[in-house]
């Protein structure tokens, strides 16, 4: 472990409070987010809470690690998690049809009917920038209101900053708010054929500009729009701002992914100073992909000699250079005894001789070298995080030879987190 070893990240009493209602997965993209809320959404099903995950991953990864077919914007249960009283329910954000039910749900009918068949709304709810994050607090108020779960967890978007999360309800209260909606919304306001007046006089020269770069289709477009959102403006507003403070509430815990990579951490840093700056309350960092060596004790350093002296014919039959190998290898590394058994079992079958059985061994030895040098390197990029963010808890979760494609892998990754460390570590 490094100099600045962490606090252990407590995932096991965090999934057991029964206080806590709200896990917020967040973090860079392709940090192992969506296996993250998949793998905490198992354990605390399985340890007795009712829990739903939503994700907004377009992979569908979720989907197949826990063998349903498709998931889309209604939760469905997970068969096969079986816990005391607890059941796991699913579901992936659609974010138009998320906006959809906004509309369907704050304006009449006909209301309602005339924004969803408008081009531009149905541009801007399936692509506006910060719609997606938006849509997921929406999302989010909508589940947490309706109390059918006694624990939500999310995965935030992949966007390209970890932050686009928080930021989202206030960029799109400034575009409601902008001058730009407003000049828009004003002949409606003024109404009829003032309204008219009003736009062919004091905005003739903007709306003329406005068409040359939209087209007077879409401007059009945007002006009907605009004028039937109008009452729904502020509801948009208001929600946003009670998501917002539901994240800051006690019940709620943000963990914060990444990958024990500079970048990564990079972000996980700023989001940290981010979370205290708005007072929402951090649970601690889980840290994936972490690597591990079951022979922590045989540095990069001498598995590099021992090879060298393998592969040169060197002293590696020296009495000296079989007693440090040997002392090297008492946490499970390769030890000479053990090259001498390998060579005089395939001499007796006749399948290679010493040179083969060195070869093989130097080879191995290097690729413990090249771990024991990715380990390292990874220990100084998480103890640069931990000396700038000492309070933080951290759980380490092992990387996994392969992707993780059912429920069986999400209770593996459950049990690391739970662990804290990665397994030889």
């Amino acid at each position: 472990m490094g100099l600045d070893t962490p606090q252990r990240l407590a995932v096991d009493a965090l999934l057991d409070d029964p206080k806590t209602r709200i896990i917020v997965c967040c973090g860079a993209g392709g940090v192992g987010k969506t296996t993250t809320a998949a793998a905490l959404g198992v354990r605390a099903a399985e340890r007795g809470r009712k829990a739903v995950v939503l994700t907004i991953d377009p992979a569908r990864r979720l989907a197949q690690s826990m063998g349903i077919d498709s998931l889309d914007n209604t939760p469905r249960r997970v068969e096969g998690v079986d816990g005391d009283g607890g059941e796991l329910h699913a579901m992936m954000l659609d974010m138009k049809r998320t906006f959809d039910e906004i509309v369907e749900a704050h304006a009449d009918r006909e209301r309602a009917r005339a924004i969803l068949a408008n081009p531009f709304y149905q541009s801007l709810s399936a692509g506006f920038a910060g719609t997606q994050e938006y849509m997921a607090m929406e999302k989010l108020g909508q589940l947490r209101s309706k109390d059918d779960w006694d624990l939500i967890v999310v995965d935030t978007p992949p966007s390209r900053s970890a932050l686009d999360f928080l930021d989202a309800p206030k960029r799109l209260g400034s575009f409601l708010d902008g001058k730009f909606i407003r000049v828009l919304m004003a002949p409606a306001k003024v109404g009829g054929r003032a309204g008219m007046k009003f736009l062919n006089v004091g905005m003739s020269m903007m709306t003329g500009t406005l068409s040359k770069l939209m087209g007077a289709s879409l401007l059009k477009d945007v002006q009907t729009f605009v004028a039937a959102m109008d009452t729904m403006f502020g509801g948009f507003r208001t929600r946003a701002d009670a998501t917002f403070r539901l994240l800051q509430a006690p019940g709620t815990a943000f963990l914060v992914v990444a990958a024990p990579e500079p970048d990564a951490l990079r972000e996980a840093a700023y989001f940290v100073e981010r979370l205290a700056a708005e007072k929402m309350p951090l649970a601690g960092l889980v840290l994936n992909r972490v690597h591990a060596s079951d022979a922590p004790q045989l540095s990069a350093e001498r598995a590099l000699a021992a090879a060298e002296n393998l592969e040169e014919g060197g002293i590696v039959d020296q009495e000296s250079g079989k007693a440090g190998l040997r002392d090297a290898a008492d946490d499970g590394s390769p030890a000479v005894d053990d090259v001498n058994a390998v060579e005089e079992t395939e001499d007796a079958e006749g399948t290679s001789g010493p040179g083969d059985a060195d070869a093989i061994t130097a080879g191995l030895l290097r690729l413990h070298a090249e771990r024991m040098q990715v380990i390292a390197r990874e220990q100084r990029t998480r103890d640069r995080f931990t000396s700038l963010h000492p309070e933080v808890a951290v759980a380490e979760v092992a990387a996994l030879p392969g992707d993780v494609h059912d429920l069986a892998g999400l209770r593996a990754i459950g049990e690391r987190l739970a662990a804290g460390v990665p397994a030889g570590a």
